[in-house]
């Protein structure tokens, strides 16, 4: 699986680990299987500081949100019909993206450690 930004057509900007799911015998995918998708949200910035201004910084905040945020499903299986395109993502919404899923985790962990 790799690191993949989905467009669907509902308009959402999903980013997961994708997978491609092919009927046997079939080369073209029939699905999409994503894991711990996350909804990208693009807000402007508020307050710009003049050095980020002069380094010419896009002025948007990068917001992740689980996809479907009440199901305990870690994987979900889209239909390629739903899928408008799919992308690489920019390196730092990557490490973002990491970063998150690895801080999760962790509270995954603790949880489970609270719980013995």
């Amino acid at each position: 699986m790799s690191i993949k930004l989905t467009l669907l057509k509902t308009g959402e900007q999903l980013i997961s680990e994708m997978k491609e799911l092919s009927a046997e015998g079939k080369d073209e995918p029939q699905a999409y299987l994503l894991e711990n998708p996350h909804t990208v949200e693009i807000n402007e910035k508020q307050f710009m500081t003049e050095e980020e201004k002069k380094d010419g910084d896009f002025g948007i905040n990068v917001t992740l949100l689980p996809w479907i945020i009440l199901s305990q499903d870690t994987q979900m299986i889209i239909p390629v019909d739903s899928v408008l395109t799919v992308v690489e993502p920019l390196n730092s919404v990557t490490q973002l993206y990491l970063d998150k899923l690895k801080t999760f985790e962790m509270k995954e962990e603790e949880e489970e450690e609270d719980d013995d």
